[in-house]
């Protein structure tokens, strides 16, 4: 059986906002998923739980707070 090695692969994800020197936001707090060549992913979840803070994560709109991103082999945290 062949190793398939994924495209995208997130470890423990965090991002975090903070609001003011007492208050901080945990947008995203320790996410994981891999995605492989040719698969389709569902990201689902309610208003607010932090689907598309996870994506601006993955393009880099927002430096993570914390964890790991890797595209095609390359670390790009």
């Amino acid at each position: 059986m062949e190793e398939r090695t994924p495209l995208l692969k997130v470890e423990h994800l965090k991002q975090y906002f903070p609001i003011s020197k007492k208050f901080t936001v945990k947008a995203v707090d320790d996410v994981s998923f891999e995605i492989y060549p040719g698969e389709t992913y569902g990201l689902v979840g309610e208003s607010g739980s932090g689907k598309t803070t996870i994506g601006r994560s993955i393009i880099r709109l927002y430096d993570p707070t914390g964890g790991k991103i890797i595209f095609d082999g390359v670390d790009i945290t």
